[in-house]
């Protein structure tokens, strides 16, 4: 028994409910369908389907086993497709997923350098704010800010990202700057993002919760009330790095903010890295400076 046609037999009987439409669509005849998956819950010492005349369904065993062989048979698909890769430039399609505004200002000028590098592969960008399961939704490579709590991803820090406390000079000038965390509560607060704010002092975290009088889910609206003096507000260093730039800005309580996030490329570890996303990872490596600190 070849235990690779084994449990493609096995997957496709699961999913068409049936060793007659499995036998059709592999092009076996239905006596050898049964033969290999006799032989393979024989080898397994386990049931996998449960049948009747009318209907065949998994058994607890066999879901379990299910997805193993999936997970199996695409990784043995994708060691084919990628050895075959290795001699060719990158080609086919690239997912890439990113946040809505870092992917719009820092990973949409990769992908157009990518494209241009490499004109056999098409590329998709998508920008969302929700973590998406890269599997489910056939992403290819995501760029990720933070720290990562999916033990399935296989991960590369390309950068890091503080979070920053600003507000416009003009403000700091009326309201005067605060020079410790707790005196936020006596500012005018601009809240995007999580709350409350969370600092360190002495190795200890120091929360604070202020009472907004702006917010807003756009980073964009957010900085735009701030640059006119419209408070504080705390924000990623990449979201307010042109205001800063340009002087609209000023950078408060910086000895109290919390260790940078890390800036991360993810892939699935379901997946081997193919050429077309191997260049995507070097080129962003060599391409980019991402510490936003």
């Amino acid at each position: 028994m070849d235990r690779l046609d084994a449990m493609r037999v096995f997957v496709t009987v699961a999913d068409l409910s049936g060793f007659a439409p499995a036998a059709r669509k592999l092009r076996l005849s239905p006596s050898a369908v049964t033969r290999m998956i006799a032989a393979l819950e024989e080898h397994l010492g386990a049931r996998l389907l449960q049948r009747t005349t009318r209907s065949v369904t998994l058994t607890d065993v066999g879901t379990r086993y299910l997805e193993r062989a999936r997970r199996i048979l695409a990784d043995v698909e994708e060691a084919d497709n990628s050895t075959r890769e290795e001699r060719n430039r990158p080609s086919g399609r690239l997912v890439v997923s990113a946040p809505v505004g870092f992917g719009r200002l820092h990973v949409g000028p990769v992908m157009s350098a990518y494209l241009k590098r490499y004109p056999d592969v098409t590329g998709e960008l998508r920008l969302s704010d929700h973590l998406i399961n890269l599997v489910e939704d056939a992403v290819d490579v995501a760029v990720r800010i933070g720290h990562l709590a999916d033990s399935s991803l296989v991960a590369r820090q390309v950068g890091e990202m503080r979070r920053i406390v600003v507000a416009s000079p003009d403000y700091l000038k009326r309201h005067g700057e605060p020079k410790a965390p707790e005196e936020l509560r006596a500012h005018q607060a601009i809240q995007f993002g999580p709350t409350p704010w969370h600092f360190v002092r002495d190795n200890s975290d120091i929360e604070v919760t202020p009472a907004p009088r702006f917010t807003s889910n756009s980073a964009d609206a957010v900085l735009q009330y701030a640059e006119q003096g419209g408070g504080v507000t705390r924000v990623l260093a990449y979201q307010a790095a042109d205001g800063l730039k340009r002087g609209r800005l000023k950078i408060v309580l910086a000895k109290y903010e919390q260790p940078a996030l890390p800036v991360h490329v993810v892939y699935p570890t379901s997946r081997l890295l193919s050429a077309k996303v191997r260049a995507f990872i070097d080129l962003v490596v060599e391409s980019t400076n991402w510490k936003f600190g």
